[in-house]
């Protein structure tokens, strides 16, 4: 029988859908909370995996879903992240033991990156967390923090862009940063959930590789040879222009204005882009990728 019952938040996103396909294989009860009307279509039942559509703003509506619920897993998209308070009230109200909430990105714990608008509100969270926690014994949190998402990064053409062979480089581009595959960031939730004594009310730090722009773009053109079209920008100056831009108060493009504050966070060493000095890789059986593997996985993408 499994073992413990999870709730997983956002699960037909980037990150989701590899966090789904890990735990119910894992021999644990998932519960998917899917909005009304929302993404759930694409998920197929089965004997470890239930959906129940909820309304995130109802706690009548979400209570009866967490009932009897160890984990909540949230995957929310980084412009909700800052919405979680209601689904950590009815978790906390509904018995449940252990909350990760979205964070899975740049290290919130570095006073610079806390202070950046998409890190900003994974740093209230945390503190709601906390007091949470502290008021409610048996509640409590595991945050992860992972850099940016290697592979989908690589996909996307964000990192830099092997299929078009483009890069916009940040600072240089040899400012060393810790990147994680979305598997690797699933199982590291895996072994959150397998490891919770260990894990309790703390920011875990994970990584599939520290690596540089630079690097990214070498293994690139030692497979195909073929130059690169490439754009210089520095984290400060990006920082500025991003923020005087939400200054006008004219709303604009608010997911590409969160993504340039993530390169900003993860390509600037004083926002503790580099995780390696404080890897918890090993408790969650995450494995970081040798030379050969990073090579091989650039040139998936060319």
């Amino acid at each position: 029988m499994p073992s413990a019952s999870i709730a997983l938040a956002g699960a037909t996103g980037n990150l989701g859908m590899p966090i789904l396909e890990v735990l119910p294989g894992a021999n644990y009860r998932v519960t998917v909370l899917s909005r009304v009307s929302g993404n759930s279509s694409r998920l197929r039942p089965n004997l470890n995996l239930t959906i129940k559509e909820v309304d995130f703003n109802s706690i009548e509506s979400l209570i009866p879903a967490l009932l009897g619920v160890n984990v909540v897993v949230s995957c929310l998209a980084t412009l909700a992240i800052g919405c979680q308070n209601p689904l950590i009230d009815v978790s906390v109200a509904a018995g449940v033991k252990r909350f990760i909430p979205a964070e899975f990105g740049m290290d919130s714990q570095n006073p610079f990156s806390a202070q950046l608008p998409v890190c900003a509100p994974k740093a209230a969270t945390q503190e709601y967390l906390l007091e949470k926690s502290g008021s409610n014994p048996g509640f409590t949190y595991t945050a992860i923090a992972n850099g940016l998402f290697l592979d989908w990064g690589l996909k996307m053409g964000i990192i830099v862009n092997p299929t078009q062979h483009t890069a916009v480089l940040y600072n240089g581009g040899d400012v060393p940063f810790s990147a994680t595959n979305l598997t690797d960031v699933a199982k590291a939730v895996l072994g959150i959930i397998n490891h919770r004594a260990q894990t309790a009310n703390r920011v875990l730090y994970v990584h599939s590789v520290l690596v540089t722009q630079n690097q990214l773009n070498k293994y690139a053109k030692d497979k195909d040879g073929k130059e690169w079209n490439i754009v210089y920008k520095d984290t400060e100056q990006v920082r500025q222009e991003i923020l005087a831009e939400l200054a006008k108060g004219s709303g604009g493009d608010m997911e590409a204005a969160m993504l340039g504050f993530c390169f900003v966070g993860s390509h600037d060493t004083k926002y503790g882009c580099d995780f390696s000095s404080h890897l918890d890789n090993e408790l969650l059986s995450v494995e970081e990728l040798n030379e050969a593997e990073l090579r091989k996985l650039v040139e998936s993408f060319l």
